[in-house]
This record gives C-alpha cells, structure tokens and sequence, in this order.
C-alpha cells in the first residue's frame, strides 16, 4: 500500500495535536484542610485527596517539637516524591537507569520580619544506577533540581539546596 504525501502529512499533523491534547488533559490535584480555634489552641486536620491519607496538626506540630504533622513536611514529602520521579527520567533518558532513588527533603521555615517563610528546602539523594559515575549524577541531579515540577514550584522563593550521592 503506498500513501501519498497529503495523507502521511495529516497523519502526523493528527498524531501531534493528539500529543498536544494529552499534555493540556493533565489532571488537577486537590487537597483539603480544616483549623478549628484558634492559632496556638486550634487544631486542624488534612486530606490528600483522592487518596485517603490525612493527618492532624497543630501550632505546637508546626513551630514548636509537639507531635503531629504540619504543612511543611507535607511541602517536604512532595518535594521528595517529585524529585526522585524526574531524575529517574533525567536517568533513563541518560541511559543510566536507576536500580533505587532514595530522596529526602527538609523543608525549613524561620521567623522572617513579622511574620514566618519557608526559606529552605534541602534535597538529599542517593542513586543506584548501573554505569552511572559521580560527574554525571551531579549534572543530572542539579538539573533536576532545577526543573522537576514542585521545585520549579518553589524557586524562587526559597533556597533549593541538593546533596546527591552514589549508592550501591
């Protein structure tokens, strides 16, 4: 079967506003949470959406060493998952693929003026990838950084700091 040109053209040209399509279908992500009382006597909880997972908080939680979670390790977990998801792509498309991403983050938040920020956010990262050598983790890694979603999300507004190594 031989196809002409105008044929194989709109072939293409559909393929790629399929592809465009499916970029802007992207899914919308929610979250929720509920503050009951007060600042320092209140108390709130949250749901991550369509997953189930909450959790409770509280001022001691957040700025103090109380028990509980709060915003910030949940900024941390994010920052975690998303990151460890784009360097395994950055490593695949190396051709490096990752055997484990172990990732965290810390998020730090400080009294700023008057009021609080989140001013850091600190990335530790150890990769197990067959044929992967230091130099080229860190390229990937801080390019990375730089470019995963949540990141991007943070910068500028905070200090983005990164720490990868080779695991075995």
């Amino acid at each position: 079967m031989k196809l002409s040109c105008p044929r194989v053209i709109v072939g293409v040209v559909s393929m790629i506003q399929n592809l465009r399509q499916q970029e802007f279908d992207m899914p919308t992500r929610k979250s929720s949470a509920v503050w009951e009382g007060g600042l320092k006597g209140g108390k709130g909880t949250y749901n991550l959406g369509s997953s189930g997972v909450g959790g409770a908080y509280n001022f001691g939680s957040r700025f103090e060493q109380a028990s509980g979670s709060n915003p910030e390790e949940l900024l941390a977990a994010a920052e975690a998952s998303c990151y460890s998801m784009a360097l395994s792509g950055a490593l695949e498309k190396n051709g490096t693929p990752a055997t484990r991403i172990a990732t965290t983050a810390e998020c730090t938040i400080e009294k700023v003026g008057e009021g609080f920020s989140i001013t850091r956010m600190k990335v530790n990262v150890e990769v197990s990838a067959p044929g992967l050598d230091d130099a080229k983790l860190q390229e990937l890694a801080q390019a990375t950084l730089s470019g995963c979603p949540v990141s991007r999300a943070l910068n500028p507004s905070i200090k983005l700091e990164l720490d990868a190594r080779l695991g075995s």
